[in-house]
């Protein structure tokens, strides 16, 4: 993992606090608001080109355990979220509809990382990267249609019109992008040279965005200190649910410890940055359900990382006897 990919999280915290005292110079606002999406849509040109879209059938060969992951991400989790919403954040529908929004959308990259350091199946995981992103893709109107539609009253052309805009366009321009440096360069030249730059350049666009929406919005945390606490106990007993969901499968099935590691993070990593730029795109009067994405990050990482430890203490113990690797 790179420097800058380890500090993330810190960024992320700095590019609120940074967005937070820029929030009280007048004339910063408007501008602000205007960069927000144009830097998330960079931001999700660069992820995408991670994507390997070529290998969409290499999930077939892990077929009995990439099926669950998408199962638990497809159909339980979009369950487990408004189930959480509907328990602790009823009061607060702007929070709900956010919580919805991060969990509902599984991550198409990031996960990959801390598969590697659990020692899990990184070739299981690469494998369900352009599913995953294929899935969201069909599936998150009809998420928000569904689920976030009986939390509020939703515009059905505005959720569509979100998705191609903040989803189809960044991704018909990465594979565009791919497909010219591979032919000039080499796939070894994009993948060793090329990839890791955008890596850092991703982190960067997306702590700008988060700095511009805090710098726009950034009474709506002053009005509402409270929504870090709020959000931090659903989110703790979705990662919860989830990890233990995916270790007792994994036993259940004596699949072995690289797959029910691999598992676990596919089902437990989210989404926020396409999810914040659906969000600003189709929310635009309600800022804490950005509020709700930005904040997403903060709590995830850290426990992604836990949870790499914990998987590599389960490997060592054996605590749930799964066969090696």
């Amino acid at each position: 993992m790179r420097p800058i990919e380890k500090l993330q999280s810190l960024i992320i915290l700095g590019a609120i606090f940074i967005g937070l005292a820029l929030s009280g110079i007048p004339g910063l606002a408007e501008p602000a608001s205007r960069s927000i999406l144009l830097l998330l849509m960079l931001m999700l040109t660069g992820a995408f080109l991670h994507v390997p879209l070529r290998r969409f059938g290499d999930v077939l060969h892990h077929r009995r355990v990439a099926f669950l992951s998408l199962a638990i991400n497809f159909i339980w989790t979009p369950l487990l979220a408004w189930l959480l919403g509907w328990l602790l954040l009823r009061d607060a529908p702007a929070l709900w509809i956010g919580l919805i929004m991060l969990l509902v959308t599984p991550c198409t990259d990031w996960y990959l990382v801390f598969t590697g350091i659990a020692r899990g199946n990184v070739a299981l995981s690469t494998a369900l990267l352009p599913v995953n992103l294929a899935l969201q893709l069909v599936l998150l109107p009809i998420y928000l249609l569904l689920l976030a539609g009986a939390v509020i009253s939703l515009d059905a052309w505005r959720i569509v019109e979100s998705v191609v805009l903040v989803l189809l366009l960044p991704l018909s321009a990465a594979i565009v992008l791919r497909t010219i440096v591979v032919r000039l360069r080499g796939e070894l030249w994009l993948i060793g040279r090329a990839l890791p730059m955008v890596q850092a350049g991703q982190i960067i666009c997306l702590a700008l965005a988060i700095a511009a929406m805090f710098t726009a919005q950034g009474s709506v945390l002053v009005q509402n200190p409270q929504a870090f606490l709020r959000l931090l106990v659903p989110l703790l007993l979705f990662y919860g649910v989830n990890m233990a969901l995916a270790l007792t499968i994994g036993r259940a099935m004596r699949a072995s410890y690289a797959d029910t590691a691999s598992l676990c993070c596919t089902t437990l990593a989210r989404n926020s940055p396409i999810a914040l730029g659906i969000a600003l795109a189709a929310f635009p009067e309600q800022p804490l359900i950005a509020l709700t994405l930005a904040i997403g990050p903060l709590i995830e990482l850290p426990i992604l990382g836990i949870v790499s430890q914990l998987l590599l203490w389960i490997r060592r113990t054996r605590l749930y006897a799964l066969p090696a690797s």
